[in-house]
């Protein structure tokens, strides 16, 4: 049968959850939807199943982090690396990132990828998962303000399963909340992008009136051993991104101009309204109202240290939707070089290095600024410091000391150079304890961060410029220009020009979020709404991910002290060319769920 169907539509929903890893998959009998939903720690228990299944080392997480997840394809790849920001180190043809960067993804050849068939197949197996439980919920023993609760949250997690679906293809089939068994003939059409955006936004408002407020204390909030479970402000959060990403240009009138009526109608609003700006940043500044939230600020202990402790920092108001894990070191070792005991499968580029403005919040384009192109890393940005390892960047050996990584060619480089530290010249610091490496120190505490108060923030920003209000930015910029540790400078504008106008403004938001949210599952989707990929690749210079070659001059200086090293840094575009297409701003369906069910449109260009 169709795999859609099989994926929606598996009677024997239990007996999947075991075959696939859910919370059964240890049982020896599978168990029916009676023997679960009436025993009340198995319907909890098949709730959880809807946050996370599978683990993490064996790249099967498909929970609300699968896209997320670092080593997603193939344990070591996702968005990330088919961007700009970063450098993949393999280069297969077949492999899902490479197929995005290279422009070779097809709605043939990804359905072939079993990696890849995840973007469209994990969405619907859990939101499946979410109609389940709404279905049954009323079996179960469990109060009635624990079942309202969950509903909330099955709701909640619906939508968000929804919304990766929308971002990447559009509209798509909304089974509203049936459960289809595997006897049923489906043939589903592609619901309108207005229609499902407005059902979307009205079961997150739904959701958020029955869960509790994030600082809800029980018995009206969580106990502690819910702690990661969705609330209040996640749908309110949700709701914000939705509505960021419907007023985009790519989905607020922006089809192709190739498309049919009928394509453009299922792909995005036919015409362009500037109202949707106003709904978008109506649904932020709800977030940022409520009070439920607060950035991590800690300028104290050094400039912008708030940025960095917030990722190593399991309960912490900045966080509105995430991954809860156990201690761990997921990132040290996708992130580190190998003489940290890291894979480093995603290594900066030049082009985010750039991107990262002086400690006095100034460009580095920007004459004024104070950039130093022989010195390049002085007085940066500090969430610069704390994103990027650069040449000379002190960091925890596997001595377990602090020790300098050295990322230089030429006279008496050594095993932490160029050759062996990635092709960028940088290695990743962000969501990174630096006190530790791969296989020294304690496991930090962390979660995977879906979604940060920092994000409601730029929504805001963003969506009220878009309004042609562009001065109720600059409060929103300010807190994070402070948080970051940027000098706030005479006029208390941390380096902003105070007079941008409303395309000024935009290009410095879209920068702004390109720092802030560097590596957290956010550039590829942002260059897509925002219909900038044209620009960027194809091609010419600003089309490859650059690199930086440090250079060591003669042989004097200590590497051990660092002392009497000198370098020239040569910048190179070398590296990564990306190819884009005007119809990969959105992805293809499988051609294979198009025979199946033909009711369902193609995306424009494909």
């Amino acid at each position: 049968m169709r795999s859609l169907i099989i994926i929606i539509g598996t009677c024997m929903v239990l007996a999947a959850c075991s075959k696939e890893g859910g919370f059964l998959a240890n049982t020896t009998t599978p168990l029916d939807e009676a023997q679960t939903f009436t025993d009340s720690l198995r319907t909890i228990q098949f709730l959880n199943g809807i946050y996370a299944e599978g683990t993490y080392n064996d790249a099967s997480y498909a929970g609300v982090g699968f896209a997320f997840n670092k080593r997603r394809w193939e344990t070591h790849g996702n968005w990330e690396t088919s961007v700009d920001d970063s450098e993949y180190s393999l280069s297969s043809a077949t492999r899902p990132s490479v197929m995005l960067y290279q422009g070779t993804l097809s709605a043939a050849n990804y359905g072939a990828n079993p990696k890849a068939t995840e973007v469209w197949a994990t969405p619907y197996r859990n939101i499946r998962r979410c109609n389940v439980l709404l279905k049954n919920i009323d079996r179960s023993p469990l109060s009635n303000a624990t079942k309202n609760r969950m509903r909330g949250e099955a709701r909640c997690l619906r939508a968000w399963y929804y919304l990766q679906l929308l971002i990447v293809y559009g509209g798509v089939p909304n089974v509203g909340d049936n459960v289809y068994g595997i006897e049923d003939f489906l043939d589903l059409p592609r619901q309108n992008f207005a229609e499902l955006v407005s059902y979307l936004s009205t079961e997150l408002d739904q959701a958020a009136l029955l869960l509790p407020a994030p600082n809800a204390a029980p018995p009206a909030g969580y106990q502690d051993l819910d702690f990661g479970r969705v609330t209040k402000g996640t749908a309110m959060g949700l709701k914000s991104r939705l509505l960021l990403y419907a007023a985009s240009p790519l989905f607020n009138g922006g089809a192709l101009a190739s498309a049919t009526a009928q394509q453009k109608a299922i792909v995005s609003y036919p015409e362009y309204n500037v109202s949707r700006w106003q709904t978008a940043a109506t649904a932020a500044e709800a977030v940022i109202n409520s009070g439920y939230y607060a950035l991590n600020l800690n300028n104290t202990v050094k400039p912008g240290y708030g940025f960095y402790e917030v990722f190593l920092t399991r309960a912490s108001r900045e966080y509105i939707f995430m991954v809860s894990r156990p201690n761990n070191k997921d990132f040290e070792l996708y992130y580190l070089p190998g003489t940290r005991s890291g894979q480093n499968y995603s290594r900066p580029t030049q082009n985010l290095v750039d991107a990262f403005p002086m400690n006095n919040g100034k460009a580095i384009t920007d004459p004024t600024s104070g950039y130093d192109p022989a010195n390049p890393y002085v007085k940066r940005d500090p969430r610069f410091n704390y994103s990027i390892i650069f040449n000379g960047s002190r960091y925890q050996s596997n001595a377990n000391v602090q020790d300098f990584v050295w990322t230089f060619t030429g006279t008496g480089s050594n095993g932490d150079a160029f050759s062996s530290g990635g092709n960028t010249g940088y290695f990743s610091r962000k969501m990174l304890d630096s006190t530790v490496t791969n296989s020294v120190g304690a496991n930090p505490q962390r979660n995977w961060p879906l979604m940060r108060y920092a994000e409601i923030l730029l929504n805001y920003a963003e969506a009220i410029n878009e309004t042609g209000n562009t001065a109720l930015a600059y409060p929103k910029l300010r807190e994070l220009r402070e948080r970051a540790g940027i000098q706030p400078g005479a006029d208390n504008n941390y380096g902003m020009n105070p007079n941008m106008n409303q395309t000024e403004m935009r290009a410095f938001i879209q920068n702004e979020r390109r720092i802030e949210l560097a590596f957290e599952d956010q550039r590829y989707h942002d260059i897509r709404r925002w219909k900038i990929a044209m620009t960027l690749y194809n091609g010419t210079a600003n089309g490859y991910n650059r690199v930086m070659h440090p250079i060591r001059v003669g042989s004097a200086g200590s590497l051990t002290t660092g002392v009497g090293l000198t370098f020239t840094y040569q910048i190179e575009n070398n590296i990564r060319q990306h190819v884009f297409r005007p119809e990969m701003y959105l992805w293809p369906i499988m051609d294979e769920e198009i025979r199946k069910m033909p009711s369902m449109i193609q995306n424009p260009g494909w």
